[in-house]
């Protein structure tokens, strides 16, 4: 059997739906087994844990030793940045557990498998791709939200300090208790202390909290469903964009044999009029 026919061989494990559930399945259950290790566990099942976790790690190598096989060229699979971030996941969790000095690092490294489900599920990649764009302009956003929070704090230290200390002592002090106000934990506690001493001091308040908790804050939801809206555009585009190539790459195969059926009719015809 050439390399080719077992090329072909991986790719339709690959892109059978089938296998793919088994290895989401299983990406549960090694995140179950992390989980049920935080328990008191009595040693025969914390051993069975051991043997598991070492034939969940040898699946996973296999697994992606298929993916990376399936590709037309080795460096295609590398093309890709989920196809790397599965790739790091499984050899960082080859580290061995029995070793001691890097037990708990392998531990906490196994822990990151359950991210693998994101790779596997086109909708969670969709989210965290929208999420890693979104961030530039959120940055912008949370920087404004910087500068309006430094604004206040300094306004609430400079006026309330002397009132309660604890609250308004200092700007970082300061800073904490408008994210407390921000948050509505127990804010209304502040205003009113406050307010005994300056009756006005509820504008200062409720001018805080239109700023943060209404208006970046929709500016921030505003940014994420805009940017989730474009990448679901483009995975849409993208599966247009393979169910097209599939369509050429059929249109090509069957041009070729027909082709070939030509060939080969030519080639009767000839030995045909030989023999005549």
């Amino acid at each position: 059997m050439t390399w080719l026919e077992f090329q072909q061989r991986f790719q339709t494990i690959r892109d059978n739906k089938v296998f793919e559930l088994f290895v989401i399945g299983v990406i549960i259950f090694s995140s179950l087994m992390i989980g049920v290790r935080t328990y008191d566990l009595n040693p025969t099942f914390e051993t069975v844990l051991f043997a598991l976790d070492y034939g969940v790690t040898l699946f996973f190598v296999i697994e992606i030793l298929i993916r990376m096989a399936a590709e037309d060229r080795f460096r295609d699979f590398f093309k890709k940045g989920w196809n790397i971030f599965d790739f790091i996941i499984v050899v960082v969790s080859l580290i061995p557990l029995d070793d001691a000095q890097y037990a708990l690092i392998a531990r906490m490294l196994r822990l990151f498998r359950v991210m693998r489900l994101i790779s596997f599920i086109p909708e969670l990649r969709v989210l965290v791709s929208a999420l890693i764009t979104a961030l530039p302009r959120m940055g912008y956003v949370a920087l404004l939200m910087f500068i309006i929070f430094y604004l206040y704090a300094v306004i609430g230290n400079l006026l309330f300090s002397h009132i309660n200390p604890n609250l308004w002592g200092d700007l970082g002090i300061s800073l904490l208790t408008l994210f407390r106000v921000a948050t509505f934990e127990d804010w209304t506690d502040v205003m009113y202390e406050t307010m005994a001493v300056y009756t006005l001091s509820w504008m200062y308040y409720i001018s805080f909290i239109f700023f943060s908790a209404f208006v970046f804050l929709n500016m921030m939801i505003g940014i994420v469903v805009d940017v989730l809206d474009e990448e679901h555009k483009k995975m849409e585009a993208e599966k247009m964009g393979s169910t097209l190539e599939a369509h050429q790459g059929f249109e090509v195969r069957i041009e070729q044999e027909v082709m070939d059926l030509h060939k080969k009719l030519d080639l009767l015809l000839e030995k045909q009029n030989k023999q005549v």
